[in-house]
């Protein structure tokens, strides 16, 4: 069968973040030519706290749209931020022709583990985000879930609620939090579903670039490192290439048990790299230049 009309095992979206100098731009760009050959479903680009990234993701956005015709989603959140605020980003975006929006509150101006208090003339919720996005009546939206709950939330119950307004109010999807337990996915699901929430929830996947990096902002947003992968990675500090190797084994494991589970759809973060990323999708047998069957 010819490779490049085999309908791929699964579909496939990528997060990038907004470059900070030209040489990152750069990277960026390459980093999208590249993976664009894998024929993502869509691809996102994140968003500062209090819109202290809006230029830049807006340029990311446009520029990922230009280039490649890919479809595109901008971050938007509403810290910091009036309602007028939003809605003039909004407007920025319609403008440049961006109909995909993935809709979050956004972490506290002061970082993760501060305080959140909302702006006292913006949206209080994300919920209320979302409504106004969908009182437009022409974006794709898509929001957050998270698998390990929410650090601000009190439990996992209450962090569910907080998704099923999300959906009520209007979203399509959810993007998870990375994680690299599958059970503990699996269990979040089995809770999500018995709350009602029936949009899709889409598992985000992190390929590991550095695990002592990964640890130390894991910790900050809630993600639990298995004990297992200090095991997989023991003794290859500084041995780049088996390191890759193993990182790219690593995910392409858990996404395989994922879709073995049913789960079909993966968001990958790519931190703007495409090589590990290459590298996990080369493993599930996905290449470059496989379409889906006609409808």
């Amino acid at each position: 069968m010819n490779e490049t009309t085999t309908r791929p095992r699964f579909d496939i979206s990528f997060e990038f973040f907004p470059p900070k100098s030209e040489e990152m731009e750069a990277q960026l760009f390459e980093t999208v030519d590249r993976l664009a050959l894998f024929q993502p479903e869509f691809v996102t680009v994140t968003y500062g706290a209090g819109g202290s990234t809006k230029e830049p993701t807006l340029s990311a956005v446009t520029g990922i749209i230009d280039k490649t015709n890919l479809a595109t989603a901008a971050h938007l959140t509403c810290v910091d931020a009036s309602k007028d605020e939003v809605r003039s980003v909004v407007e920025e975006y319609r403008a440049a022709g961006v109909r995909r929006i993935v809709a979050l509150r956004g972490d506290p101006t002061a970082g993760i583990g501060t305080t959140y208090l909302p702006h006292a003339d913006g949206f209080q919720r994300t919920a209320d985000l979302v409504q106004a996005l969908a009182e437009y009546g022409d974006f794709d939206i898509s929001v957050s879930a998270y698998p390990e709950k929410h650090p601000e939330s009190r439990n996992m119950a209450a962090d569910i609620s907080v998704l099923k307004q999300k959906a009520d109010a209007g979203a399509h999807r959810a993007l998870t939090q990375f994680f690299f337990d599958n059970e503990v996915f699996f269990r979040y699901m089995d809770e999500v579903a018995a709350a009602g929430v029936t949009i899709p929830v889409i598992p985000g996947i992190m390929p590991i670039q550095n695990l002592t990096q990964l640890k130390r902002f894991s910790k900050r947003c809630g993600a639990t490192i298995p004990g297992f992968l200090d095991e997989r990675f023991e003794g290859l500090d500084d041995n780049p290439d088996d390191r890759a190797k193993v990182a790219a084994e690593v995910a392409a494991e858990q996404i395989e048990e994922l879709g073995r589970n049913g789960f079909n759809h993966i968001h990958l973060y790519t931190m703007n790299r495409s090589p590990l990323v290459s590298a996990v999708l080369d493993n599930i047998g996905h290449k470059p230049g496989m379409r889906k069957a006609a409808a």
